[in-house]
């Protein structure tokens, strides 16, 4: 099984060949997948102090403000630095703010650090607030909407039945 074949050429007939195991019988084909590459986690984008952005910025993933932004921000994790400024509506699953956002917030989980800033209604699932952070504006708490419950119609009835000690107008048709 390990030892090298002596001639690289194709085996002669004569000899006798040793035929190959299945590939879905071998214990490893089994385990390949555990063996397979974990995906990397995504590195969150950086928009650096010194940079302004004119215009909405879209993504699924993470992405950190240092400098500024002027236009709606919709990504999937939101982190605002201590130098980031957004003039705009956010829209997170999560948000963290050290900076300053001039416009409405709307995520699931909502942080506001002590150096944040913050002018607009929050929309939010989840919030926090530090000691020191400033907020002018609404706190509206949303849940998540439950299945709605049927509506039980009602049932016609042609000649509804007397009360007794009831007295009720008859239907006119």
């Amino acid at each position: 099984m390990f030892s090298k074949p002596a001639n690289k050429s194709a085996p002669s007939p004569a000899k006798p060949t040793a035929t190959p195991e299945p590939v879905l019988s071998t214990p490893t084909s089994s385990a390949a997948p555990a063996d397979a590459p974990k995906p990397r986690p995504k590195v969150a984008s950086l928009i650096s102090s010194g940079i302004t952005i004119e215009g909405g910025v879209t993504g699924d993933g993470e992405l950190q403000i240092d400098g500024v932004v002027r236009g709606d921000v919709r990504v999937g994790r939101l982190t605002v630095g201590e130098t980031g400024h957004i003039e705009g509506s956010v829209y997170a699953e999560a948000t963290e703010v050290r900076g300053r956002i001039v416009g409405s917030v709307t995520a699931k989980q909502v942080r506001l650090y002590g150096t944040s800033y913050i002018d607009g209604d929050i929309t939010h699932e989840q919030l926090a607030m530090e000691t020191g952070a400033f907020f002018q504006g609404r706190s509206l708490k949303f849940q998540r909407p439950a299945a709605p419950a049927p509506v039980p119609q009602p049932t016609p009835v042609a000649n509804p039945a007397p009360v007794p000690g009831l007295d009720m107008p008859k239907p006119t048709n």
